[in-house]
C-alpha cells in the first residue's frame, strides 16, 4: 500500500479525535452547568417564553422533546422545541441553551441570511447525504472518474451546509447573551458559565466541518489515486 492510502487512515483519525474533543467538550460544559442554579430561578421554558414576547414572538409556542440536547429551533412551524431538562430546569445551562434556541427564533423573524440559506440547503443536503457516498463509491469502485468527481460534487454540498451553520450557530449565541443581558436574566456570576456552555455547543459544528472536510478530502485522495493508477 503505498503512502497516500496510508495517508488516508490518518485521516480519519484525525477526524475522530476532533470530533470526541468538541463532544466531550459540550457534555463537561453541560453537566458542569445543569447543577449550577441560574439567579433568577427561571426554568428553561420561561427564559425562552421572556425573549421570545421581549421580541414580539408571542406567536412562536415553546415545546418539550424527549431526549437530552436535543434542542432546537423549527421555522417551519415556529417552535422552540427544548429537551426535558432545559425545559424545566433553572440551571445556567438550561437558561444557555434556551436563549440560544430562540436566538434562531429572533434570526428568523429578521430575515438572517445565512439561517435563510441553511435552510434552503436542507433538501438538497439531505438528498446528496443519502446518495453521495454512495455515487463516489460506485465511482471509485469501478474506476469511473467522472461519477466519482459527480459523488464528491454531492459531498461538497454537505460540506457547504456546515459552513454555512456556522455563521447561524455562533450569531444565534450572540444574540441569546444580549438578550440575556438586556432583560436582566443573568448577573455577572452565571455569564461566564453561559459564555462557556455556548462557545462548546458552537465547537461541535466546527469540529463537525473539519470532520467532514478531512472525510472528503480523503475520498478525493483516493479517488485521483485511482485514476492515476489506470
Amino acid at each position: 500500500m503505498n503512502f497516500s492510502m496510508d495517508f488516508t487512515y490518518i485521516l480519519i483519525i484525525i477526524g475522530g479525535i476532533i470530533v470526541t474533543l468538541a463532544q466531550t467538550g459540550v457534555m463537561s460544559n453541560y453537566k458542569k452547568y445543569k447543577e449550577i442554579d441560574s439567579k433568577t430561578k427561571l426554568k428553561g421554558k420561561d427564559v425562552a417564553r421572556k425573549i421570545l414576547d421581549a421580541n414580539g414572538l408571542s406567536n412562536v409556542k415553546v415545546k418539550e422533546v424527549a431526549g437530552e440536547l436535543t434542542d432546537h429551533y423549527n421555522p417551519s412551524d415556529k417552535t422552540v422545541n427544548l429537551s426535558s431538562h432545559i425545559y424545566n430546569d433553572s440551571s445556567v445551562a438550561s437558561v444557555a441553551v434556551a436563549a440560544h434556541e430562540c436566538g434562531h427564533a429572533i434570526q428568523d423573524k429578521n430575515g438572517y441570511f445565512f439561517l435563510r440559506f441553511r435552510h434552503g440547503l436542507v433538501p438538497l443536503a439531505n438528498l446528496c447525504s443519502q446518495f453521495g457516498y454512495i455515487v463516489l463509491m460506485i465511482g471509485i469502485g469501478a474506476s469511473i472518474f467522472n461519477l466519482a468527481i459527480i459523488g464528491i460534487v454531492m459531498l461538497s454540498v454537505i460540506l457547504l451546509f456546515h459552513l454555512v451553520t456556522l455563521p447561524v450557530e455562533f450569531d444565534a449565541s450572540n444574540r441569546a447573551k444580549k438578550q440575556l443581558k438586556t432583560l436582566n436574566i443573568t448577573n455577572n456570576g452565571s455569564d461566564a458559565g453561559i459564555s462557556k456552555m455556548l462557545y462548546a455547543a458552537g465547537m461541535t459544528y466546527v469540529a463537525s466541518l473539519a470532520n467532514n472536510f478531512l472525510q472528503i478530502f480523503r475520498l478525493v485522495l483516493i479517488a485521483f489515486s485511482r485514476r492515476d493508477e489506470r
